[in-house]
């Protein structure tokens, strides 16, 4: 039987027709990479749209773990950073993670990232850099907001701006430029695996916080003269654990983010092979982990909602790797161990972190990068060697010095010049009166808002 609209004799395609049909052939490849093309436009789209959820998580939480009159100066200043990191990330922090992956020369390509490039706009012929500029961006308002709810009650609001300003635009991506990134140096050099981003953004935010903390002091009230500790409890349980359940749904965005969508499969961030299945269950199974292990160990609600924060932590650096049951493991002993060591820095060392941030996120993130090396070692990487307990442990050092140090050293410099803490009066009196200034619940009359002791020590 001849081919149809072939030469009847010879059965073969007239050159013509050769022709129309490689042009249809043409038409419909190149329908399928657009379609590929706008899939994860639209996946990262929605990925950053319920990272919001963590922001609006974190404002609740915080808002609720604040005394009265405290309260709005707490939500005023998350926002506020949320605003000026905008801008601040989009002028430097996405040019720093393009330009920095070997350490601190500057890579070639990086001028992508640079405000004026044609990529940094609207541009027909690029749908990639406004996504992923988008997504880095709720990134770093995370880091900001990790820090946030360690310092309320005491922090001047501009402080706070200019603190989470450097930490969002440009400690943590420079962290992420090295160790979450495919030609990152920590990856290639020493193997690190950290699919969930728990040391470039949990640990170097924590640790940020912990030098922060240490300039800062403690909240009037928290200590008596023999150094015994005084409990100021925020005005809202209800609204807190709402927020930090916000947090937990937020935290399947900021997942989403860290796995690459090639249209035909999915890669993480170092291009190994993942599913988002893997992401799925672990995430999940961690969240359980860390809600049960923080609860049987305090009996508190607070603590068992924030041990959904440790338990994804925990597992996030082989999100992609671990057995569910075993990231249940991980997840259980992170949420187990973590509000121990937030006693000891509240108790033995006098860090007054007032929602246990440093110990959430920080060692959080410090229990995940290890629990890596020590499970997943010998998994190998596409750049540099396998994942081992000595290159994860080494990363993890990376992240808390850059964590600690410039976090450290600003604060101080903002304290030399009266800028990190509002003045004795004014904490007695609330911040939300002094900074905002304005009253959560003007037709309230609470005891919050009188200017009488509310502990002990004041």
């Amino acid at each position: 039987m001849p081919i149809r609209g072939s030469n009847t004799e010879t059965g073969t395609m007239e050159p013509q027709q050769l022709t129309e049909m490689a042009a249809k052939i043409e038409v419909l490849e190149k329908g399928l990479a657009m379609a590929t093309t706008i899939n994860a436009e639209v996946f990262y789209w929605w990925c950053t749209a319920l990272m919001l959820a963590i922001h609006a998580g974190f404002l609740a939480y915080e808002m609720g773990a604040s005394r009265a009159k405290n309260a709005l100066a707490s939500g005023m200043k998350n926002l506020i950073a949320f605003a000026f990191l905008v801008p601040a990330f989009y002028y430097v922090g996405w040019w720093i993670y393009l330009a920095f992956p070997a350490g601190f020369s500057i890579a070639e390509g990086s001028e992508a990232g640079l405000p004026w490039n044609t990529a940094m706009g609207p541009n027909l012929a690029d749908n990639a850099s406004g996504i992923f500029y988008a997504a880095f961006t709720l990134f770093a308002a995370t880091t900001a907001s990790i820090m946030s709810g360690s310092v309320i009650e005491r922090i001047r609001i501009s402080g706070f701006t200019i603190l989470a300003l450097f930490l969002g635009s440009v400690v943590w991506i420079l962290g992420a430029s090295w160790g979450w990134h495919p030609d990152g140096w920590l990856t290639t050099e020493w193997g690190l695996h950290d699919v969930g981003a728990a040391g470039c953004v949990h640990t170097i935010a924590g640790f940020f916080t912990l030098g922060v903390l240490i300039n800062l002091g403690p909240r009037i009230g928290r200590y008596n003269a023999d150094g015994s500790v005084n409990d100021l409890p925020g005005h809202n349980m209800p609204m807190s654990l709402i927020g930090l359940m916000l947090i937990v749904m937020g935290f399947f965005g900021f997942l989403g983010g860290c796995i690459i969508y090639t249209g035909d499969t999915w890669t993480t961030i170092y291009n190994t092979p993942a599913t988002l299945s893997a992401f799925a269950f672990n995430t999940l199974m961690g969240v359980a982990g860390g809600m049960i292990g923080a609860y049987l160990v305090t009996r508190d609600p607070f603590w068992m909602m924030s041990g959904a924060l440790i338990g994804v932590i925990s597992s996030a650096p082989a999100l992609d790797l671990y057995y569910p049951g075993f990231a249940f493991l991980v997840s259980f002993a992170g949420g187990c161990i973590m509000p121990k060591l937030n006693d000891i820095l509240v108790t033995k060392f006098k860090i007054d972190d007032a929602v246990g941030a440093v110990a959430v996120h920080g060692f959080g993130g410090v229990w995940g990068l290890i629990a890596a090396g020590l499970f997943a070692s010998g998994y190998p990487n596409v750049a540099g060697p396998h994942i081992s307990l000595a290159g994860q442990l080494q990363s993890m050092v990376v992240f808390v010095l850059l964590g600690f140090l410039p976090g450290y050293g600003l604060s101080y410099v903002l304290k030399m010049f009266g800028l990190l803490r509002v003045g004795h009066a004014a904490e007695l009196a609330g911040l939300d009166r002094v900074e905002v200034p304005a009253k959560a619940y003007p037709e309230a009359n609470m005891p919050a808002f009188v200017n009488s002791a509310t502990s002990p020590a004041e």
